[in-house]
């Protein structure tokens, strides 16, 4: 499931971290990224180690939780620390499949589900840079307003164009969901909405508890806490 989720930052938010990043020390994103990967990838990153990633990927999580939509949508078990790239002078990552597993920084693993990309920029601000996803229904090109976010499944097939004019600048992180599998996630994210829409509507409430506990039964079979 791709999905767009709006403002997750304030525009205020996005010129805080635009001001903050325009003087950061970026690295060679090679440094983070398997063997393979490698071939594919011409873009900057902040460092693993740097502060200024550990501070802006903490507000990134705090955002996020002003956000009910990424929550519904995720169903977020543990999320992997936001890191921070840029795309600039013809940069960018060929077709490639994320890792499956990522490590923490507790020495943990995480089974990476979710994909979400955190755009920091208009994309009137550069040329190219479209993020592409790749599933069953085709090629989705995708490129949001600075402070909006993208999820989709970690086992999509996808690349960034390469950015011919300016530069993109994105947070991006993994999650690894309650509910492993896409198309159970789809299902309760669309379950969820829908409970959501009735309940506005003044629905039968009866009716709502029962599918309220549709959900709440499919959840607790499919979910791994």
């Amino acid at each position: 499931m791709l999905l767009h989720i709006p403002d997750v930052l304030t525009r205020d938010e996005v010129a805080v971290f635009r001001r903050r990043l325009d003087g950061a020390d970026w690295t060679d994103g090679r440094e983070t990224v398997g063997a393979q990967g490698a071939h594919v990838k011409r873009n900057e990153q902040l460092p693993d180690t740097s502060p200024l990633k550990a501070e802006l990927g903490q507000a990134v999580l705090r955002a996020l939780k002003r956000c009910p939509l990424f929550f519904a949508a995720a169903l977020p078990r543990r999320i992997l620390p936001p890191r921070f790239n840029r795309y600039a002078g013809g940069g960018e990552y060929g077709f490639h499949v994320d890792g499956a597993v990522m490590m923490l920084e507790d020495g943990e693993q995480l089974r990476s589900d979710v994909s979400c990309t955190l755009f920091l920029n208009d994309p009137e601000e550069y040329e190219g840079g479209r993020l592409i996803v790749s599933d069953t229904y085709g090629e989705h090109a995708v490129a949001k307003r600075a402070g909006d976010a993208v999820i989709y499944p970690s086992s999509s097939l996808h690349r960034v164009e390469p950015v011919t004019r300016g530069a993109r600048l994105a947070s991006f992180f993994w999650i690894q969901s309650l509910i492993r599998e896409d198309g159970q996630r789809r299902t309760l994210f669309e379950l969820d909405t829908a409970i959501q829409k009735l309940t506005q509507d003044g629905a039968d409430r009866d009716a709502v508890v029962q599918l309220t506990g549709v959900y709440h039964n499919l959840l607790r079979s499919w979910s791994e806490v």
